[in-house]
Order: C-alpha cells, then structure tokens, then sequence
C-alpha cells in the first residue's frame, strides 16, 4: 500500500511538473512574442500597418488585462483557500491536544504502573 502511495505521489507530482514547463514554455514564448510586437518601426509604416498594429497591441492589451484578472482571482482563491487552512488547523487543535493527552497519559500509565502487586478480584485471576 505505501509502494502505491508513494508511486502514485510520483504521478501526480511529475504530471504537476510537466504542466508548469507547458505553461513557462509558453508564457516565455509569448513574451518573446511581445517584445518582438514592441520593436516593430511603426513611424516609417504605410497607414494601413499603423493600423493592423494598433489593432494588435490593443489586443495584446486586452489579452494582457484579462490575464491579470484571472491571475488577481486566482490569487484571492489561494488566499481564501489557505486562511481556510489556517481555520481549519487551528479548530482541531484541541481535538490535537486531546488525543496527545490521552496518548501521553496512556503511556505513562502502562510504563508506570505496576498491578502485579494490585489485589485484582477473582473473576479477573
């Protein structure tokens, strides 16, 4: 069962992985892209160029301003999600602490504790 676990941890993290290269890849290539976008000689450019360009950087703006969005609400969830957590963590921990005590008190007993020399009734002998 532990060989499963963990084989399937491996999955799981190496899947995580190749999604984050998929997404550098593409955000790098996307940002060469643009960059690319920002060099182009607009002033010596016929009218209809200066046009098509200003459509393209207005979308590449619109593109933009959508991801910051997403990325804004992203970043709320994962803040929300983790004070969650954090709520979470500190709600059991009394639960936490009982069961340390009870264990703690447990082990104490049974170490220390000798009813060898108890009087135990007969039904018990």
């Amino acid at each position: 069962m532990n060989n499963l676990a963990s084989q399937l941890l491996s999955f799981l993290q190496q899947g995580i992985a190749a999604i984050f290269k998929f997404v550098q890849l593409a955000w790098t290539w996307a940002a060469t892209q643009v960059s690319a976008l920002s060099q182009v000689s607009w002033q010596s450019s016929p009218l209809w160029k200066q046009i098509v360009l200003a459509i393209v950087v207005g979308t590449v703006i619109w593109a933009l301003y959508k991801v910051v969005v997403e990325l804004w609400e992203a970043g709320e969830r994962i803040l929300a999600a983790f004070a969650a957590l954090l709520g979470v963590l500190v709600r059991t921990l009394p639960t936490v602490m009982v069961a340390g005590l009870v264990a703690f008190c447990g082990a104490w007993v049974i170490n220390n504790m000798n009813l060898s020399s108890a009087y135990l009734p007969s039904f018990l002998q």
